[in-house]
């Protein structure tokens, strides 16, 4: 059975977006051949993304592009042809590739998906169904990448979350760029 797994970086300061949105802090040029092995590994990794309207249509207007096929070309064509569900009450229909628009029903979709045999699910961004299923236990596990920065203002992760989440550390690696990956599972 699949598991959900929400990979996302924060900031020191525990934003996972800035004022505005703005998420450009966590791919600044870091020059170091540890993470960048990291992070096409786990690109190659397979299963399918979740995402929320506003990380759907920042990644889709940037994987699918010429600069992304030069920057990262690995990264590209996993995140091209990956399965992807989209969550949305308000786009019409989902253009980038392999993608599926739901219109509602969260965590019911959710439930099924992790009925069916497959991949682990993973969520990028999408701070907002992340707070949703995370109310509703459905997260297995979280990766959260802290970087080395200070916003001094932005948006959590876990904004409005109604109840505590206690957590247990399963692995932790440091990175030269100065990006510690987190890893936890909820304990309850």
């Amino acid at each position: 059975m699949p598991r959900l797994v929400v990979f996302n970086n924060v900031t020191l300061d525990g934003y996972f977006a800035g004022k505005n949105g703005d998420i450009g802090w966590a791919h600044r040029d870091q020059k170091d051949a540890e993470w960048d092995e990291f992070v096409a590994e786990n690109a190659s990794a397979g299963g399918r993304l979740l995402l929320g309207r506003v990380t759907y249509e920042l990644m889709a207007s940037y994987w699918p592009s010429p600069a992304a096929a030069q920057n990262a070309p690995v990264m590209a064509e996993q995140m091209n042809s990956l399965p992807k569900t989209v969550f949305s009450r308000t786009l019409d229909r989902a253009l980038w590739s392999n993608t599926k628009l739901v219109k509602g029903g969260l965590a019911e979709e959710v439930r099924a998906m992790k009925r069916r045999p497959g991949e682990d699910i993973a969520i990028l961004g999408s701070g907002s169904i992340v707070r949703q299923l995370v109310q509703e236990g459905l997260i297995d596990e979280y990766q959260i990448v802290v970087n080395p920065i200070v916003l001094g203002a932005g948006r959590t992760m876990f904004e409005g979350l109604k109840e505590k989440l206690p957590l247990k550390r399963t692995r932790q690696r440091a990175f030269g760029n100065g990006n510690v990956l987190l890893c936890y599972e909820p304990t309850a």
